[in-house]
């Protein structure tokens, strides 16, 4: 008999409680160090905020723990890709808000959190390439064929022109680049489209660095800066390189064991010379400068488990839809820890990513939660009983 803890029951069953429980452990240290970035600001609000996200995100991960993906997918695609669109032109409505630059952001109202539409975006990303891909190969099409890696490629293309067009974020587009090359590695897409794709984009950004660029009046463009501080640490020290400058001197003076919990010199200082965006893209040097070395080993383990559960996830899948969402889920993970990491070390430019289940920010923890109540759905593999048997999908 059905009872209104049933559901409960059926995700203790059949949801995968080892991912949940390694996000919420993520998701904690993200608490905790959002909490001592944010003191200064003598406002409990952040942490609010963000404790409520966590809960709609775990609300979320255990809801799509029951949704038969692939029949969703199958029935919705159309839908699925007219929301991608929509959702993205949504920021050149009134409601579109800028930030740094980028109109990424949706604004309601002032007492309301902002919402990111290019970071919810990459989930039914990941879905419609899972189904593609999926499609693909159960047709016993050769997905390295000129069709079929045209057609991938062109849908990714199509977003990332759709995002860098609309919103200007030129991080997220990256990712969105990562998550098709890891599912279409993993699709089997063989390695010459990998290594013709790498050698041609190589040598054209070499030429337009080395030859064309620095001739042209965008050399000195802000965007532009962000990348050539990256080669020459003292080349803006005072402006676009100064937030990885003030990040180095954070994560430094950390040592092994970091300068104590509450007490970073950077992290919990006023002043404007001090760390910038703590809490959000450089939250890991908060961790370097109060907790150190062993703090951040630590956070990066937590993570890579997460990263490292997905991909056991994939490879346990009995369907190639289930394995490729899992495999693009573990390639966002991966992509934006590599690069909010490299951006805290200064080995890479500033992209605006966030730290998955550490930073602050609403839009990117529901999502990142989401996102592994994916993959939990994949673990699960059937509808529970108390919704409706499941078709046979391969």
């Amino acid at each position: 008999m059905r009872t209104l803890f049933s559901p409960f029951e059926e995700f203790f069953r059949k949801g995968d409680k080892v991912l949940l429980f390694l996000c919420l452990l993520a998701s904690g240290y993200g608490l905790v160090l959002i909490y001592s970035a944010t003191r200064y600001l003598r406002s409990n609000r952040p942490v609010l905020v963000q404790l409520l996200a966590i809960c709609l995100g775990v609300a979320a991960y255990i809801i799509l723990t029951f949704v038969d993906l692939r029949l969703f997918v199958d029935k919705c695609w159309k839908w699925i890709a007219f929301f991608d669109v929509a959702f993205v032109l949504s920021v050149l409505t009134p409601f579109g808000h800028s930030v740094d630059g980028n109109r990424n952001w949706l604004k309601f109202h002032d007492s309301l959190p902002l919402i990111q539409p290019d970071e919810i975006v990459k989930l039914p990303l990941i879905l419609l390439l899972a189904w593609q891909m999926s499609r693909i190969r159960e047709k016993e099409h050769d997905i390295s064929s000129i069709p079929s890696v045209f057609q991938l490629a062109g849908h990714t293309l199509f977003m990332v022109a759709l995002v860098a067009g609309v919103c200007g974020d030129m991080g997220m587009c990256v990712i969105y680049v990562c998550i098709f090359a890891v599912m279409a590695w993993s699709a089997g897409v063989k390695l010459r489209w990998f290594a013709g794709t790498g050698l041609v984009g190589g040598l054209s950004a070499a030429v337009l660095w080395i030859f064309i660029l620095p001739k042209t009046k965008y050399w000195t463009d802000y965007r532009l800066m962000r990348f050539r501080v990256v080669f020459d640490h003292s080349l803006d020290p005072s402006g676009r390189g100064f937030q990885q400058n003030r990040s180095l001197l954070a994560i430094g003076s950390g040592q092994l064991t970091g300068q104590g919990y509450l007490n970073g010199t950077q992290t919990q200082s006023s002043f404007s010379s001090s760390l910038p965006a703590r809490q959000t893209d450089f939250i890991f040097s908060v961790c370097g400068e109060e907790l150190g070395l062993i703090g951040c080993v630590l956070l990066l383990a937590i993570l890579f488990l997460i990263v490292f559960r997905c991909i056991w996830i994939a490879h346990k899948s009995d369907t190639r839809f289930a394995a490729y969402v899992a495999m693009g889920a573990a390639a966002m993970l991966l992509a934006q820890i590599g690069f909010n990491v490299g951006m805290c070390l200064y080995i890479s430019p500033v992209m605006g990513l966030t730290l998955p289940f550490i930073s602050y920010g609403g839009s990117s923890i529901v999502t990142m939660f989401a996102a592994m109540g994916i993959v939990s759905s994949v673990q699960a593999q059937a509808l529970p009983s108390w919704l409706k048997d499941r078709g046979d999908y391969n």
